[in-house]
């Protein structure tokens, strides 16, 4: 039965339970959860202790206090270590959250044409293909055929090999222009300028 009047919690699984709320299971044994035989222990400053009881392992986690972690449960006999492992979990979220934002995201823009385009719509659609590149994302240009369209192909591939020419100072043409049902696809990736 947990803290609350009158809730009771008819089954127990891998979960830990406090006045009703479920707290994940950590990814780490800790302290009491540790059962081992004996456990090799590295002390918080990164010293060598040896190898003892997971029992004398925990009294001396317990007198510095600070937690002892399984880190190496692979291992025989099993790695601990003495720590703070709040301030583990915390270290590890914030290297966690400052690798995602560092990273970047390749997005795929896409520019859709047909064979029949004016020249200022082609003009108008070049220059997004330029922002989008110069952004560093990549850019599939189609050309929609429909109808009798599809009986002059060769007015598309040359519509989107202008297209790859026109982009040729910041791009490069990563595929071909390639029939693919209805439409003819060809991408641009931009160029590495460092």
């Amino acid at each position: 039965m947990c803290g609350c009047v009158g809730i009771r919690i008819l089954y127990f699984d891998s979960n830990c339970y406090w006045r009703c709320f479920a707290i994940a299971k950590f990814d780490h044994q800790l302290n009491e959860e540790i059962r081992d035989k004996e456990v090799r222990v590295i002390g918080a400053d990164g010293a060598q202790l040896g190898i003892m009881s997971a029992n004398e392992a925990n009294r001396i986690a317990v007198e510095q206090n600070l937690d002892l972690v399984k880190i190496s449960p692979n291992a025989v006999p099993p790695v601990c270590k003495i720590m703070d492992y709040r301030k583990f979990c915390f270290d590890q979220k914030k290297k966690e959250k400052e690798a995602k934002k560092n990273q970047k995201v390749v997005e795929i823009k896409e520019i859709r044409m047909s064979p029949s385009i004016d020249t200022n719509d082609f003009n108008t659609k070049l220059k997004n293909a330029q922002k989008f590149l110069k952004d560093g994302n990549r850019v599939k240009v189609s050309v929609r055929f429909r109808g009798r369209e599809m009986a002059h192909t060769d007015i598309g591939e040359k519509l989107l090999q202008d297209f790859g020419a026109s982009c040729t100072e910041i791009a490069s043409v990563e595929k071909n222009p390639k029939l693919d049902g209805r439409f003819m696809v060809m991408f641009l990736s931009p160029k590495n300028t460092k």
